[in-house]
Formats: structure tokens, sequence, C-alpha cells
């Protein structure tokens, strides 16, 4: 019984907290606060201290169903050097229009010091590490 409620008790508190490697869903207003706020300013300057790469995405899409699983695995190989995140297209329509995400999967590498680069369609993995290490200098 012991075990159980240990068990219980780091499933339910303390795997969430140790669970940073994953790719998180971004939000218009995280966007703005994570990313960049485009409402206020007038020239690129990522918020974050970390790369990332956004991965603008709807739950029909057969391509991007197939590449959910490439940047889950990607999140956790590069867990301590860039932060993953996923953009719904259907969900968040300001932040579609404003990347030009008219075909998906579409793919935003944007390093801490530098332009955003963009890469459409579900891209094999190994191309995906190249551009990482290319374009955000994360080996």
């Amino acid at each position: 019984m012991k075990k159980i409620v240990v068990l219980l008790f780091l499933s339910l508190f303390l795997m969430p907290l140790m669970a940073q490697n994953d790719v998180r869903t971004l939000t218009t207003k995280e966007f703005r606060e994570k990313v960049f706020n485009y409402t206020t300013d007038t020239v690129w300057q990522y918020r974050g201290s970390l790369p990332c790469v956004i991965d603008f995405y709807a739950h029909w899409c057969g391509p991007c169903r197939r590449l959910a699983p490439v940047m889950e695995e990607l999140a956790e190989e590069y867990c301590d050097k860039v932060l993953f995140y996923k953009v719904n297209v259907d969900e968040e329509k300001e932040l579609a229009y404003l990347f030009k995400a008219s075909s998906i999967p579409l793919l935003v590498f944007i390093p801490v010091n530098g332009q955003p680069q963009i890469a459409r369609g579900a891209l094999p993995k190994e191309t995906l590490i190249q551009a990482i290490q290319d374009v955000l200098l994360a080996k």
C-alpha cells in the first residue's frame, strides 16, 4: 500500500514538474509574451532565452499528425537547448495569418539572435536536426 501511495504521489506531483521536454501548445497571447509581441514591437526581437521551433498544425492534417511524434522526439533530445511549441491554425488564426500558414505543417525556427527561418511540409527528422543545428546553432 505504501508503494502505491508513493507512486501515485510521484505521478501526480513530481512528474509534471520534471517533464519540461515536451512540445507545448502556444496561444496568441503566449506567443506575444514568450516569442514576439507584434502588436507593440516594430523590429523583430525574440523574447526567449533559448531558441525555439514552432510547429503550425491542424488536427485534421495527415502530414501534421505524422510530424507530431518526430517533434516530441526532438523536444526530448534537445530539452536543455531548444524550446518546442505548436500552434493550432484552426484555433490561433491570427498567428496563422501572421506567418502565412496557408500550407501546413509549417515550421518556424527562431534563433535567440537573428531572424526566424520558415520550412514547409513534414520534413524528415534528419532534415529537422540539420536545421536545428544550422539555424538555431544547437549541437
